[in-house]
């Protein structure tokens, strides 16, 4: 793999250098498909700076309620675009009572209501369905789920948090500077039991550390693509998302004309491909022969290592992947991975899960029952377990006897369930190591509960490679081991019928007289202030990991069973990485409550009176006073929303970071009226330390690049008080406004 350190041409298909004489750079960028794309859906007056209106959008159950209820909260009367609300996450109706069913059946009476698509529970895992029913050449699907990836078959997707979906639905439209993109020119083909997950794998493990395609577009191109079935694209496709690219689009062929078709939307295809004259800003080189079968260690996708390898030297890259889990784990729990390697030195894994958009596809099960048939998983620890990504896969798999193979073999055949991808199904025992053809690999992904000192380890691969691992007992094996040949799927026979005798489609055919069917756990948002002219800041966590992700903000698996209730959904903010915040940002909601009852609590007297001592006077009472967050770079992973409002209902104004992993999370953040700022100075940013921003209204609105702050922090009873200087970064004017409203709900209640 090679990636360039410069932009590059693509001229007739070939990679150069340098364009032809006469072509510029900028007219060669709008060679690129995603450049096409972006322009048809592009409402602002150039491409500089993006308005998009997407063709759809979808959700799943953990995220639906939250935008159903700030679109309702600001104005809307039905859905302006199809939008499809799938039930793939909380199907577990034991857990937390009926809070689960609750939600699904609000979201069929807002369906109803407002027109939308209903997808019951186990029907279907979101991205399949709508790679099945609502892909299509050209065009663009907004998701709030950050796996929402459907460039494989033409379709530029983008996961996004809550407050864009909200927008799209009440008219407005998604803004962004226009990306970069990034070709990945894809040449060779694969070799016998390289799966689309090794490719994946290799992609994000050269990728996502050095940032090289971070918010930008991946464009796949090349001679390669050809040799790559349709689901072999849309497993590669929806990992895009862990390189953290903010899209990702391929060249279409007959491959996708067929996939199509073969889903009775034939006219949904038409050829993509890049100008006889592309330039691209980066550019990947792939030869697909060179891919092995991978493994992605914990406790990340990107610690990716070719199974080979690993099993050459397992000690020493086990050894190094335990002491950087139990770095992360910050001596909360010990992960032990060197104890996986058995007395004969191979390495014994203790459960094998093949799940969700990236591994139930249809071809993918159809590998394993070949390689499990006639073979057994054994009957001691290892357990292996595979959920097909839809029904309409799971009748096939049934008709063409592969379900029965993987059961004959000892392996478990769930329904259509996401679970696994996010720690609700199939949780391994403590200290257990557990290989997943699944989308992540975090802590927590797999269901422990580092916190009530439960681990078990996680690792991403290929549906292959786990079938072959399982065929040997648990034994960790590459499916090249065992694969002599490519082999072809039986042909796929998609069966509409499915669908059709339970999706509830109301495209086009809102009720208004309809009304919402509500839980009693489901919950209106609190309401939120709008930021004053001077802002007092708390520090109520100080985290300085290298990356924090959506998933330690606020955790996945139970937690999620409140996703209705922001209030207490909020009570699970940081609970595994720092249990003390929630408590400690409270403490800082009652200082503005005394604040607004007229009362000034000792301390905050205090830190103003040594802001005053230093030049610094306050007025306290047009002073709100919130709670912050310091992280290096938090916001790697999850779409989900969440991650922002449960600090903002707890009284949170803003979060520090040296940077920001990923646009949808700073999306998230100032969607509920936080202040994303920026600075080089953490230390100034303790825990338990104020950070004063005079006149930070008239600088977040008049687009000041810089804003003067003071750090105040106690030192043996006295308050020291220095300079701080903070920035926001590039802001839309409806950003801006957003912000100095307080969130969405109060700029779409006073626009």
């Amino acid at each position: 793999m090679k990636l360039h350190n410069k932009g590059v041409y693509l001229v007739n298909g070939v990679l150069s250098e340098s364009a032809p004489a006469g072509v510029s750079a900028e007219q060669a960028r709008q060679g690129t498909i995603a450049y096409g794309i972006l322009k048809e859906h592009n409402t602002a007056p150039d491409m500089k700076d993006l308005r998009l209106k997407f063709d759809s959008m979808t959700s799943h159950d953990i995220t639906y309620v939250g935008i159903i209820q700030t679109a309702r909260a600001s104005g809307m009367e039905k859905f302006p675009l199809p939008y499809v609300l799938t039930n793939c996450h909380n199907s577990l109706c034991a857990v937390g009572g009926t809070i689960n069913e609750d939600d699904h059946q609000f979201a069929l009476s807002a369906a109803r209501k407002y027109g939308g698509i209903y997808v019951p529970p186990c029907m279907a895992v979101i991205h399949s369905y709508n790679r099945e029913m609502m892909a299509g050449c050209g065009r663009m699907i907004l998701g709030s789920d950050s796996h929402t990836r459907y460039g494989a078959l033409g379709t530029m997707a983008v996961g996004e948090g809550g407050g864009e979906l909200a927008k799209q639905l009440v008219g407005r439209t998604y803004d962004m500077a226009c990306p970069e993109v990034v070709a990945v020119y894809l040449t060779g083909r694969l070799n016998p039991g390289v799966g689309p997950h090794d490719v994946a794998l290799a992609l994000v493990g050269a990728t996502y550390a050095n940032g090289y395609v971070k918010n930008k577009v991946m464009e796949f191109v090349g001679p390669g693509v050809a040799g790559l079935s349709a689901d072999c694209r849309n497993a590669i496709d929806c990992m895009t998302t862990e390189t953290t690219c903010w899209s990702s689009i391929w060249q279409t062929d007959a491959v996708t004309e067929e996939y199509l078709a073969g889903h009775g939307r034939p006219e949904a295809y038409r050829p993509l491909a890049p100008a006889d004259v592309a330039y691209y800003d980066g550019c990947i080189e792939l030869d697909l022969s060179s891919v092995e079968c991978m493994i992605a260690l914990p406790m990340h996708p990107s610690y990716a290592y070719p199974i080979r390898a690993l099993q050459q030297d397992p000690y020493t890259i086990l050894k190094e992947a335990e002491d950087r889990a139990n770095e992360q784990l910050s001596g909360k729990v010990h992960m032990d991975l060197v104890s996986k390697i058995g007395k004969d030195g191979k390495i014994h894994v203790d459960q094998g899960i093949v799940a969700g958009c990236s591994g139930g596809t249809y071809e993918s099960l159809c590998a394993v029952a070949d390689i499990l048939r006639g073979k057994s998983c054994g009957n001691g620890e290892f357990k292996f377990s595979a959920y097909p990504d839809s029904m309409p896969t799971y009748l096939e798999l049934v008709k063409n006897g592969a379900v029965a193979d993987i059961v004959s073999a000892g392996g478990i055949f769930r329904e259509s369930f996401c679970g696994p991808c996010f720690g609700a199904g199939d949780t391994p025992a403590n200290g257990e190591f557990s290989i997943r053809h699944t989308t992540r690999n975090f802590p927590n992904r797999e269901g422990s509960k580092p916190g009530e000192g439960q681990i078990s380890g996680v690792a991403l691969m290929d549906a292959r490679s786990i079938a072959a691992t399982a065929a040997a007992g648990g034994v960790l094996t590459a499916a090249s081991e065992v694969v002599t040949e490519c082999y072809t799927a039986p042909a796929y026979h998609f069966d509409r019928g499915v669908y059709d005798k339970r999706v509830y489609n109301g495209w086009g055919q809102a009720d208004p007289d309809a009304a919402l069917r509500f839980g009693p756990n489901i919950k209106d948002w609190p309401d939120q202030p709008a930021l004053s002219g001077d802002l007092l800041l708390r520090i109520a966590s100080h985290i300085t990991d290298p990356v924090t992700t959506t998933d330690e903000l606020i955790p996945s698996g139970e937690t999620s069973s409140y996703r209705s209730n922001p209030l207490r959904l909020a009570e699970f903010t940081l609970s595994r990485k720092d249990p003390g915040y929630v408590g400690r940002a409270k403490a800082v909601q009652a200082l503005d409550a005394a604040r607004k009852a007229g009362e000034l609590p000792a301390q905050v007297q205090a830190v103003y009176e040594a802001l005053a001592a230093a030049g610094c006077t306050v007025d306290p009472a047009a002073t709100n006073i919130g709670s912050a967050i310091f992280a290096n770079k938090p916001g790697d992973g999850s779409a989900r929303e969440q991650a922002a409002s449960c600090q903002r209902v707890l009284g949170g104004a803003a979060n520090f970071a040296l940077e920001y992993a990923t646009k949808r999370y700073r999306s998230n953040c100032i969607n509920w009226g936080m202040l994303p700022f920026l600075t080089t100075d953490p230390d100034a940013l303790p825990l338990d330390g104020y950070v004063f921003v005079p006149g930070v209204r008239d600088a977040l609105l008049g687009k000041a690049e810089e804003i003067p702050a003071y750090s105040a922090v106690e030192a043996g009873g006295t308050w020291q008080v220095r300079p701080l200087t903070l920035r926001l970064g590039a802001l839309t004017d409806a950003e801006r406004q957003i912000l100095a409203d307080g969130c969405l709900i109060n700029y779409y209640k006073h626009n």
